[in-house]
């Protein structure tokens, strides 16, 4: 029995994780990858006359056993990969890479496809139907399918290095992640620290057999280290390590690859008519161009500059009265803006973590589902799963129809990489009259349960956990026609506005009440804790969003230039900087070498996206705010204009439908109190 390749034998066609072994894949993706080549050819081998069915849609439901084969193999390698994982990773990618190439540069395809391009306009197809066909006949002329032969077999080596490498670049961030312990004996280094965090890292040790308690550089982890550790010496330690990753003249050293990458980028873009790889990505987003996202960054820098300057000058003078630290370095930040907003808000993380106990919050966030969107989730137990800390939830609608399967997996293990994500395991898509529905699943690192506590959340984490859930509603919600339009397929800087939305929810006391209950007592959180994290909302955000900014404006650095004059990466870092930097260079630390965002996941030319989604995001909750924030005709619009329309349309298009108007920066600079 093929495993991965045969229809599944489970309920709701949900994949069968534990009947997959690691031997089960490479077998799987050369069978997944002949059955889409065998689909390809008889599109191609169609005597009839091209036309949209025979040749766009039929090039739009080809490769199903690969893209569902593809999207197990690689979750997998996220979320829960081993040594035998990542080797087959490095086999497969090139031969995806490949047979993308095959597709992108198959003459006679194409000449079918170009062949119903060109009478669009006399085809009288629905927006749906005429965003496919635009994007098919882009997906061939953006990679090259114009190109002379010679220059397709160039792209072809170009893609098949750059997929190589930038999974060499994330298997190493992740080697120096975890090759990275801070083991602590003597409990005095222990003071500032949250009981939890303590008793984390006493878990951990006890796990390796030895004494004392053991902090790494995961986030739940290394967070809570750099915030309430008291002692300076240590913070600056594990700030070092974090900042160091790829960094090191080792192994894992990631430089090599970074320039590797942007070079290749840079190239590829050239080959088929770009500027530069800036030019290229952006052609498809909402952003249009580099100018245009350099201008955005830089406008909102003008604003949020001058607040960020004085708040890093009130900090500084905080931690000199505190403890008369005369220069505060990266490894101050975290601790002193803590310190500082307790003074300010007498609000602590600690003390707000036991109303927020996981399974509260996430009962929570399906509420606020429910009465926004009329969905119920329901705990299955006949879904099969790739670990035990992953929850899976049947999604039903008002009516008991299905909607979507849903896995939650929340807690930080050897294999699962940092960070929190969204990603599917199906895709929605009608075919033939059936409405084939979602599995979705979000990803997190929170802390684990100990043997006393529950899961507690900071603050911080409770509003991630409702980012990676919008996420999710735009795929449970999904409901078009072509599987490359559904879900999250939209452009990417339109893609953060379901999960930054969602964000919103946490600071409202209406929704706090839902979930926001002690752990222990079942006191719902006292009124007057609301209103600080109301009011604290805007603490540092000038010094936040000039962070952001940097991030975005070192991303445009790498990509909306030619990068072959960059030899030095910490001298090119510094230039980037130069107009956002606060804290004293560290001159053991590098960000592009573990800049995962933009080497290795998809962020690359697009790291602006956060703030451009948040304008978006900001704009959307004020239609919210003015009509009720559990209004039901806000949310039916807001459902039936983005969140299940997918990539149909452009962004601007659904978005006026929903608003009314375009967004306006005037919303988040008002919500950030920058204006």
């Amino acid at each position: 029995m093929k495993i991965l390749t045969s229809k599944f034998d489970t309920k709701y066609d949900t994949a069968p994780f534990s009947k997959i072994k690691n031997e089960d894949f490479l077998p799987a993706f050369q069978e997944g990858i002949a059955l889409a080549k065998a689909e390809i050819d008889a599109i191609v081998a169609n005597k009839d006359k091209p036309t949209f069915q025979n040749t766009i849609e039929a090039l739009d439901f080809s490769g199903y056993t690969l893209d569902r084969l593809s999207s197990i193999f690689f979750n997998l390698n996220s979320a829960e990969t081993n040594d035998e994982i990542q080797k087959i990773a490095q086999e497969v990618s090139p031969l995806l890479s490949e047979f993308g190439n095959d597709i992108t540069l198959n003459v006679d395809l194409f000449a079918k496809v170009k062949a119903v391009y060109e009478q669009k306009d006399s085809l009288n197809l629905n927006p749906e139907q005429a965003t496919l066909l635009d994007k098919k006949y882009k997906g061939f002329s953006r990679n090259g399918a114009n190109l002379a032969e010679d220059k397709k077999i160039l792209l072809r080596e170009i893609d098949k290095e750059l997929s190589k490498t930038s999974l060499k670049f994330g298997e190493n961030v992740l080697a120096e992640t975890q090759g990275f312990q801070l083991h602590i004996i003597d409990d005095k280094d222990l003071s500032g620290l949250p009981e939890g965090t303590i008793e984390a890292a006493r878990s951990l040790a006890k796990s390796q057999e030895s004494e004392g308690w053991i902090f790494t550089l995961d986030y739940p982890s290394y967070v809570p280290f750099l915030t309430y550790a008291d002692n300076r010496e240590l913070r600056k330690k594990m700030a070092i390590a974090f900042g160091a990753k790829g960094f090191q003249n080792n192994e894992f050293d990631n430089r090599e690859n970074v320039l590797k990458i942007a070079k290749l980028r840079f190239d590829r873009a050239q080959l088929l008519g770009y500027a530069t790889h800036a030019h290229f990505v952006l052609e498809e987003r909402m952003a249009e161009n580099p100018e245009k996202v350099l201008t955005f960054e830089n406008d909102l820098l003008a604003k949020a500059k001058p607040a960020a300057l004085k708040e890093f000058a009130d900090l500084t003078t905080f931690a000199k009265k505190l403890d008369g630290i005369e220069q505060l370095e990266k490894w101050d930040g975290a601790y002193y803006s803590e310190k500082l907003k307790q003074e300010l808000f007498n609000l602590d993380d600690e003390k707000l973590k036991p109303y927020f106990q996981l399974e509260k919050v996430l009962d929570g966030a399906f509420t606020t589902a429910q009465k926004l969107y009329g969905l119920s989730f329901e705990e299955s137990f006949e879904i099969d799963k790739y670990h035990d800390d992953v929850t899976t939830y049947e999604v039903k609608d008002i009516d008991d129809n299905l909607v979507a399967i849903f896995y939650a997996d929340f807690f930080p293990r050897k294999g699962k990489r940092n960070g929190a994500w969204m990603t599917s395991y199906k895709s929605q898509f009608i075919k033939e009259g059936k409405n084939e529905r979602p599995h979705i699943s979000i990803v997190c690192n929170f802390t684990k349960p100990t043997e006393t506590k529950p899961s507690l959340l900071t603050f911080n984490e409770v509003t991630t956990l409702f980012h990676e859930f919008g996420h999710a509603l735009h795929g449970i919600l999904a409901n078009t026609t072509y599987p490359s339009l559904s879900g999250t397929s939209v452009y990417w800087d339109f893609v953060e506005l379901p999960s930054q939305i969602m964000e919103n929810w946490c600071y409202e006391p209406e929704a706090l009440a839902l979930f926001a209950y002690h752990y222990k007592t079942d006191e719902m959180i006292p009124i007057e804790l609301v209103q600080k994290i109301k009011e604290s909302s805007n603490f540092q955000e000038g010094m936040t969003t000039m962070r952001q900014l940097s991030f975005g404006l070192l991303d445009m650095g790498w990509h909306a230039h030619d990068p072959s004059n960059i030899k030095d990466i910490k001298i090119f870092e510094l230039q980037q900087f130069a107009d956002t930097q606060l804290y004293p260079d560290v001159k053991e630390n590098a960000m592009s070498t573990a800049f995962s965002h933009i080497f290795q996941g998809g962020y690359s030319s697009g790291y602006y996206s956060y703030k451009w989604a948040e304008v978006l995001d900001a704009d959307a909750f004020e239609f919210f705010q003015e009509k009720g924030i559990f209004n039901k005709e806000v949310a039916d619009k807001f459902k039936d204009n983005i969140l299940s329309k997918g990539g149909t349309e452009h962004p601007m298009i659904l978005y006026k439908r929903f608003r009314g108007h375009e967004p306006s920066p005037d919303a988040l600079l008002k919500r950030a109190g920058l204006i």
